[in-house]
């Protein structure tokens, strides 16, 4: 069951989050971050832009959400999204249900264009990401050192009409 976020998700969603922080270059981020922070993060989202959890035997198991792509007024019309998955349920179509749902909303609040920023080697998120209709419309070089490795980023966009 695909449903907007909760607080009391926390929880589920920190613990997701930590285990690509520690196992994975597709977040740039490098420490585990408490329940704590990610409460705030979800409470600075939530409450202004879509944000949605995949509950399977009432556990979080995944969650999606966009959020400003830039701070700029001009920007106010462009979002990026945020997509993570449990490693138990990667590669059932858990993200592609999480994404379809958000880019729904996104598209009934009027939103013009969505962003996704994929470390390139994440090959299945670029799939998934070309897969409903969003473009590789850049692609930047060794920008980011995770596990002693240079990683590079590839920008997706979908305009939504």
């Amino acid at each position: 069951m695909i449903r907007p976020v909760q607080l009391q998700d926390v929880k589920y969603i920190t613990d997701i989050y930590n285990e690509y922080i520690l196992n994975s270059t597709y977040t740039f981020e490098t420490e585990p971050i408490s329940e704590d922070e990610m409460r705030l993060r979800i409470a600075e989202i939530f409450p202004h832009f879509p944000f949605f959890v995949c509950e399977t035997d009432h556990k979080v198991v995944g969650y999606c959400y966009a959020h400003p792509w830039k701070q700029r007024t001009a920007y106010r019309y462009t979002l990026e999204t945020t997509v993570y998955l449990s490693a138990r349920h990667r590669g059932k179509g858990l993200g592609k249900l999480l994404m379809q749902v958000l880019i729904k909303e996104c598209r009934q609040h009027n939103y013009h264009t969505l962003i996704a920023c994929i470390t390139a080697c994440n090959t299945a998120s670029c799939s998934l990401h070309s897969k409903l209709g969003f473009t590789q419309v850049s692609h930047f070089k060794e920008v980011g050192m995770k596990f002693g490795e240079w990683l590079d980023v590839a920008d997706y966009e979908l305009i939504l009409k």
